[in-house]
């Protein structure tokens, strides 16, 4: 390849790592790719670590040995992260979101890709030193969310149905109770998308007593797969007792007055710790 200018190599190489996190690569291949010296591409990288840290936009690893190279984390600083998650605790108090059950209207922001990829990132931030083999949510509102997160881990998805689909073959299905409504419901998962023992994050979109995420805690033991973390975008205060314990949420309803038609969101357990 001709050999580039080296302003234009750092921003292709910039470009490169961000889109591509957690992906082991090795020098050679940008020595290859644009013509350049070992030593130039390390100095090149010194400089763009130096630009991710202080921008807050992810660290890079090195892995040294025949078989190392550099590996962009996608990390955001915890203060970044309050600033976006206050902002969307704003925007989610609006009165005119107050649905009734103390459900709040969210669809526009799970459509919303600049909310998403910063929600995905901060979910990637708070899980960044897991193993993670997979990403488990539950349908719909969740898939977003989901796959925002592992955009940033680099890791696939698997969908938990509510209905079970011949185009899935044979699947696992539990039944499991609500946690809010004490309903006995259904969840299915395929075989063939969830290998045996794998590590497994499970996100999803609203958290009340947490019926559905321990549903898919259940479901995951029939697959002998290990839950490493459950992220929550937002959940409720007000049941005192979870059926899940151990969690991440990133924004919380305190207190909702359908009278006045009034809710108070603030950041979740994340930031209190």
């Amino acid at each position: 390849m001709k050999k580039m200018r080296r302003s234009s190599r750092l921003v292709d190489m910039t470009q490169y790592l961000l889109s591509h996190p957690y992906t082991l690569i090795p020098l050679t291949y940008f020595a290859d790719q644009y013509g350049a010296a070992k030593s130039s591409i390390s100095e090149d990288l010194v400089i763009v670590k130096e630009l991710f840290e202080n921008r807050g936009i992810g660290m890079l690893k090195t892995v040294a040995g025949a078989a190392g190279g550099v590996q962009y984390i996608p990390i955001m600083k915890k203060e970044d992260a309050l600033s976006v998650i206050k902002d969307i605790c704003e925007t989610l108090s609006a009165s005119e979101r107050l649905l009734p059950g103390g459900y709040l209207y969210m669809a526009d922001f799970l459509g919303n890709p600049r909310v998403l990829s910063q929600v995905g990132k901060i979910f990637a931030s708070v899980f960044a030193e897991k193993e993670i083999d997979v990403i488990m949510t539950v349908e719909t509102k969740g898939i977003p969310l989901a796959y925002a997160t592992a955009h940033y881990l680099n890791v696939p998805v698997v969908i938990v149905r509510r209905d079970t689909k011949i185009t899935e073959g044979s699947v696992v299905s539990i039944n499991y109770v609500s946690g809010s409504s004490k309903r006995i419901q259904t969840m299915s998962l395929a075989r063939r998308v969830m290998p045996e023992n794998a590590r497994v994050l499970i996100i999803d979109d609203f958290m009340k007593a947490g019926g559905t995420a321990q549903g898919m805690i259940d479901l995951l033991g029939e697959f002998h797969a290990e839950v490493v973390g459950v992220g929550i975008f937002v959940e409720t205060a007000e049941i005192e007792e979870k059926l899940v314990h151990d969690y991440v949420s990133l924004a919380r309803i305190t207190d909702v007055d359908s009278r006045e038609k009034k809710v108070y969101v603030e950041p979740g357990n994340w930031f209190e710790k």
